[in-house]
């Protein structure tokens, strides 16, 4: 069982910065693929950008070369670095853990707002 929990949301203005970490309890957290995905009200979840269990990345085509993944399994965190935010990228965030289907655990998510 992983047990994840996010934080760092908040209302930023366009163009701003925010840092979103996630820490998950547990053991083998180096052998999840980890993940951040956001959901807005009537919209399906979509991906943000994931690092896999050994290091490879993938982002989101509306979000590549502005946000960045990063984890540290000594520290069982996952975070995500988003620059030059935008109305658009407001949503609930959610940090996710994937090895195998019953090992898939979901955060309960950090509202991101992007407004002046």
């Amino acid at each position: 069982q992983v047990q994840l929990v996010e934080s760092g949301g908040g209302l930023v203005q366009p163009g701003g910065s925010l840092r979103l970490s996630c820490v998950g309890s547990g053991r083998m957290f180096s052998m999840y693929n980890m993940g951040w995905y956001r959901q807005v009200p009537g919209k399906q979840r979509e991906l943000v950008a994931e690092i896999l269990s050994g290091g490879r990345t993938n982002y989101g085509d509306s979000v590549k070369g502005r946000f960045t993944i990063s984890r540290d399994n000594a520290k069982n965190t996952v975070d995500l670095q988003m620059n030059s935010l935008k109305p658009e990228d407001t949503a609930v965030y959610q940090c996710n853990a994937f090895w195998t289907l019953s090992r898939n655990y979901w955060g309960q998510g950090t509202q991101v707002t992007v407004s002046s």
